[in-house]
């Protein structure tokens, strides 16, 4: 079954940051959602992140039927190979950007993107940009960040309550742009009439509780005061970063 999606995003430079490395983009038609979350002296981490969106978006709007040969091979659906080939297409673009200007030596980004399919979707992500789905007024977080704290709970060094505290927080392990070559994690979920998919960067996600976020989504029906209101809400909880939130429900067609 084909799915339709209502969409709306928002991203705010915050209280703190001089300027906003945070980029959005979707395509309703072909149901693509990205966010990143660049990083890089001089502004560079704004020119990562907008690269990075734009270049995946355009890949989908080319045709994208033909894939790395080597992806045939694999048992993962189509949605997953697209995305990730999308990934690979951006990262190549901002390593090559990076290369021929010197002063973005090391520019990089985050990057979470949502493509679905018939009666699924599929995720892609390199660092702690999160997706998260709402069903039935249970919130999933349905990526795991790459980020170091995030290593030293999975090995038992830390808990998770002593990594959301950490001044380690920001330590990313896998970016987008930073290395000539990236192999993106994947993953691929089901899909219903009534879920609600929330890609966000960690100025959200660091601030504000799952449960709070349910209870924000849940107070309307417009998408973008729902945004708006998850932003300012991570606001007034302290949010020390730019901010950003993309929400997609999903409805029948």
């Amino acid at each position: 079954m084909r799915f339709s999606v209502q969409a709306a995003g928002k991203t705010d430079v915050g209280s703190v940051r001089a300027n906003n490395e945070d980029n959005f983009g979707y395509d309703l038609e072909r149901q693509i959602f990205v966010l990143c979350d660049g990083m890089g002296g001089e502004a560079a981490g704004e020119v990562a992140s907008r690269l990075a969106v734009d270049q995946i978006l355009a890949y989908f709007m080319r045709d994208p039927s033909i894939v790395e040969v080597q992806s045939q091979n694999q048992v993962i659906p189509e949605s997953a190979r697209l995305l990730r080939t999308a990934i690979q297409v951006a990262n190549r673009a901002i390593y090559e950007d990076a290369v021929a200007n010197p002063k973005r030596k090391g520019m990089g980004t985050t990057v979470v993107g949502v493509l679905l399919g018939e009666d699924s979707f599929s995720v892609a992500h390199l660092g702690d940009s999160r997706l998260y789905r709402i069903r039935e007024k249970v919130v999933e977080q349905l990526t795991t960040d790459h980020s170091l704290v995030m290593e030293q709970v999975h090995r038992g060094l830390l808990t998770s309550e002593e990594a959301a505290h950490s001044y380690m927080q920001n330590l990313i392990t896998r970016a987008l742009g930073v290395w000539d070559i990236v192999e993106p994690e994947l993953g691929t979920h089901s899909a219903r009439s009534g879920d609600l998919l929330l890609l966000c960067s960690d100025g959200f996600s660091r601030f504000v509780p799952e449960e709070r976020t349910l209870e924000l989504v849940s107070e309307s029906n417009d998408l973008q005061h729902c945004c708006e209101s998850l932003i300012e809400t991570a606001k007034r909880l302290g949010s020390d970063d730019n901010i950003s939130c993309v929400l997609v429900r999903i409805v029948t067609a």
